[in-house]
């Protein structure tokens, strides 16, 4: 459909034009559970009045418009219809129009996606629309700001769970029956308050319920005080799950989370009640939709997770929460202002968990550790952006749900915090709510309250932070005479890659000087300071002892890549587990990293590091990234000459660190992990993970169950140590939805040639497997040498483009991203330029520079990626 990508301009001017009144809405979901049913009827009802008499469209992606009514007058559905929209002429200034259409199960969630449990046979469905999908559910005015209230009903088997953003108002038996004649009955809930179509949602299965129940009274420093808030809570997740559960510890989260964010906006939750659904092969981690958050059910435990696992569900579910007002409540005007939404609610998802949980400062060390880590990634492609970007259309918007959008605006905002004051940006974002309720904004409406509340003009820092790309670069610069520090400056790099500009930023930061205190290095002094242009000194660290390590950016109040001076470099690789603030040593091994992954320091060193130094790392976040990155390094960075050496220091390391362990520990499962991880790369540890398996020497307290099991299954079929009789079996024993998806991976993983030619047809030209299976394919397929995908390097370069235009974006997205030839190695003494799958793929953007955007950003970010890993080999 050449008309599905709405452009920013288009939406602004049919805003200049329309203002929607109501929408209201059926689905007709009776027949959902015969799978030969591919589509289901849709009725919307849309008032509307028009300030021109001239023409506008409808949104709709469905295979079949049955009728148009515009004002009584049927339309002719043959001239109106026209792909992806809707035409509707001769407006009236005040509009009716009636639309009934087929819409189209979905596979991809993408839509209203349907989901047939392998564990009971029974069938689910949800909704997912960010950021232009409600059109595939029905008919709409798809841009964010067309607000309208919205009354969702829903005819859906009797026996079922059905939700929407509202509560029900009624609930009855409808004559005719569904699927297998089972009765059906119509849903019908209240109408929602204004609201943008992206954040509707309707949920229909039988889904496991749990219901519970907030309450609360504004203090008397604020402006509701004494106003009694009433909030009902409910919990969803298929049956099959329902005794892994902990919907208890969900609601105790969600309790914590509405009394911070009601006291701390003092704007009562607008939305009544308080849904949240666990919902299978979900797209995202969550979607913000008000009164029905849905989450993917990856954060339902049934098999041992680790604590971190656990507090990164707590930080989803209070992003989520911050949605209800920065999002859902004020919503930004178009995709260029995303940030507004997802920036902020990063930011405070983090600061909720720190603040209103037992997590406490424990949600920083994570920020850092990970979700930084993501930002720095996204930010060093050659498709960097601003944090405000520039968007204009709904494809290139949903690219933009990145790292820069996400992580590096919400470090930035705790920059901002850090520069202002919390009080002032809580009293500005409240200003902020105050004034645009249930409206649409874009940057200035924020930065003026906040400017207002905190006394300072922001317009600078916006500019230097919002409106330029790319990341700065601070290294420390140390003279020491005598065991004195006689000078200390800090260098400052920073060009912006978009416009190719110096984008020299202001930054508050903390530089902490550590010193050995027998086992431990400890910060000794520290430094608050603002850093401006090229070059800052600090004076205040003149005539102090000289320090053993100096690390810039202690505290991780701001944005930037850090380096280390030649001393400094010296102990971090020796002794950065010795760091005793959990933060601190996070930053130390955030620093290692991004200097392995600019090729400042090889491979190598990196792994040994990891291996040596990890063994007590007591953060758990801080040691699953520390493993992830140390098994990139082995499988990426590190050269032809060395990965065999490398290879058995990581195993040989994973290994004794397993044994290692406290038993029953957190740590121990993420040892076990990386065994299984390492274990795809070497038959070394194959008898041992087969050991593993069959009950044979596991390490006291070490809980094998299935999510482990099937790693270690995974491991062992990349290595053509395991059968699919042996697989099949494992599945058997224990049929769910996240083990099918494992056994699709262990069963793609083969090394076998012909295997992975079947599996390549099944991917790029099949399109019978789901968004996750997709996925678990591709997953597998690519867990192989190089020398076994080569074959599958120029058909890539053929099939993207079809690809593309021919799936829908999300599942294009995984094809594309996922079958890239990423995996190479470097000839000796050859330059990384001058490898062949880095030269093919420039030849294709050269052949292709008119392909979509959004495919050739993937194919850059992934050249950027492969270029990088050749490098770090070269080193």
């Amino acid at each position: 459909m050449l008309n599905s990508n709405l452009a920013r301009n288009e939406a602004a001017a049919r805003k200049s034009q329309l203002n929607v009144h109501h929408y209201d809405v059926h689905l007709d979901l009776s027949r959902v559970q015969d799978l030969s049913v591919h589509g289901f009827p849709t009725r919307s009802n849309i008032s509307f009045a028009a300030s021109s008499p001239g023409s506008t469209f409808l949104d709709f992606m469905g295979p079949e418009v049955v009728s148009v009514i515009l004002n009584g007058e049927e339309l002719d559905v043959d001239h109106v219809v026209d792909g992806a929209r809707i035409h509707l002429p001769q407006l009236a200034p005040e509009n009716q129009v009636t639309v009934n259409a087929i819409a189209a199960y979905s596979s991809s969630g993408e839509g209203l996606h349907r989901f047939v449990d392998p564990a009971d046979g029974q069938t689910y469905t949800y909704t997912q629309f960010e950021p232009s999908d409600a059109r595939r559910v029905f008919a709409n005015f798809e841009q964010p700001d067309l607000k309208a209230p919205f009354t969702f009903h829903v005819i859906a088997p009797s026996a079922w769970e059905v939700a929407s953003n509202q509560s029900v108002v009624n609930q009855q038996q409808v004559a005719g029956n569904g699927s297998g004649g089972a009765p059906s009955s119509l849903w019908d809930f209240a109408p929602t308050v204004p609201i943008s179509t992206y954040i509707t949602t309707v949920l229909a299965g039988p889904y496991f319920k749990v219901e519970d129940h907030f309450s609360m009274v504004f203090g008397p420093e604020s402006s509701h005080a004494g106003q009694q808030l009433e909030i009902p809570l409910a919990a969803y997740c298929r049956a099959s799950l329902a005794p892994h559960f902990d919907a208890a510890e969900i609601f105790n989260i969600t309790k914590s989370g509405l009394q911070y964010f009601n006291d701390l906006f003092d704007f009562p939750y607008p939305f009544g009640k308080y849904d949240q659904a666990f919902v299978p092969e979900y797209n995202l981690g969550a979607m913000e939709n008000p009164g029905l958050v849905t989450f993917t059910e990856t954060y339902l435990h049934a098999s041992r997770a680790t604590d971190t696992a656990y507090q990164q569900r707590a930080n989803t579910i209070m992003h989520e929460m911050a949605h209800m007002w920065f999002g859902d409540l004020v919503t930004m005007a178009w995709w260029d202002d995303l940030w507004l939404k997802e920036s902020v609610a990063d930011f405070m998802g983090h600061l909720a968990v720190a603040e209103a949980t037992a997590w406490g400062q424990k949600s920083w060390t994570l920020f850092a550790s990970r979700r930084k880590a993501w930002a720095y990634v996204q930010d060093q492609f050659p498709t960097t952006h601003p944090i405000a970007a520039d968007i204009p259309n709904v494809e290139a918007a949903k690219a933009n749900f990145d790292g820069i959008t996400y992580a590096k605006g919400a470090s930035v905002l705790k920059q901002l915090v850090a520069y202002v004051g919390q009080d002032a940006f809580v009293a500005g974002s409240r200003e902020y709510f105050a004034s645009h309720a249930y409206a649409n904004t874009s940057l200035t409406d924020l930065l003026k309250p906040l400017s207002d509340a905190s006394g300072r003009d922001l317009s600078s820092w916006a500019n230097d932070w919002l409106q330029t790309s790319g990341m700065s670069t601070l290294t420390p610069h140390i003279v020491v005479e005598d065991g004195k520090v006689t000078s200390f400056t800090i260098a400052q790099e920073s060009m912006d890659p978009v416009t190719g500009k110096n984008a020299l930023r202001p930054h508050r930061l903390a530089v902490g000087f550590f010193y050995h205190d027998g086992e431990t290095l400890e910060r000794s002094h520290a430094f608050t300071l603002d850093v401006h242009g090229e070059l800052t000194e600090v004076g205040a660290a003149v005539g102090l002892p000289a320090p053993d390590m100096v690390l810039l950016n202690d505290q991780d109040l701001s944005y930037a890549k850090v380096r280390f001076d030649a001393g400094s470099l010296t102990t971090a690789l020796a002794c950065a587990g010795a760091v005793s603030d959990p933060l601190a040593r996070s930053l130390v091994w955030s620093a290692l990293w991004n200097a392995t992954r600019d090729a400042l320091l090889p491979a190598t060193s990196y792994i040994r590091a990891v291996v040596e130094q990890s063994g007590h790392e007591s953060d758990i976040s801080v040691l699953q990234t520390l493993v992830d990155n140390a098994c990139y390094a082995l499988n990426h960075y590190t050269s032809q000459e060395l990965r065999a050496a490398a290879l058995g220091l990581l195993t040989g390391g994973v290994s004794s660190n397993l044994d290692a362990a406290s038993s029953g520990s957190d740590g121990q499962l993420v040892w076990a992990r990386a065994l299984a991880v390492v274990g795809r790369s070497s038959d070394a540890a194959v008898d041992r993970i087969r050991g593993l398996l069959n009950g044979v020497d596991v390490p006291a307290g070490l809980t094998m169950d299935g999510d482990l099991r099937w790693q270690l299954w995974q491991s062992l079929a990349a290595r053509g140590a395991a059968t699919m009789t042996e697989l099949n079996a494992e599945l058997a024993a224990d049929t769910t939805a996240e083990f099918r998806a494992a056994h699709c991976t262990a069963a793609a993983a083969f090394p076998n040639a012909d295997h992975k030619q079947l599996l390549w047809h099944q991917v790029v030209e099949g399109t019978e497997l789901s968004n996750e299976l997709l996925s678990a394919t591709i997953a597998g397929f690519t867990m192989a040498p190089a020398t076994l995908l080569q074959p599958f390097e120029e058909p890539y370069f053929v099939a993207i483009h079809q690809v593309w235009t021919e799936r829908s974006l999300e599942i294009a997205g995984r094809i594309v991203r996922g079958l890239y030839p990423a995996r190479q190695e470097l000839a000796p003494g050859t330059a990384p330029g001058s490898h062949p799958v880095l030269q093919r793929t420039d030849s294709w953007l050269e052949q292709h520079s008119d392909a979509p955007t959004g495919l050739r950003r993937i194919v850059l970010e992934q050249r950027d990626q492969l270029l990088r890993s050749l490098r770090a080999q070269a080193m």
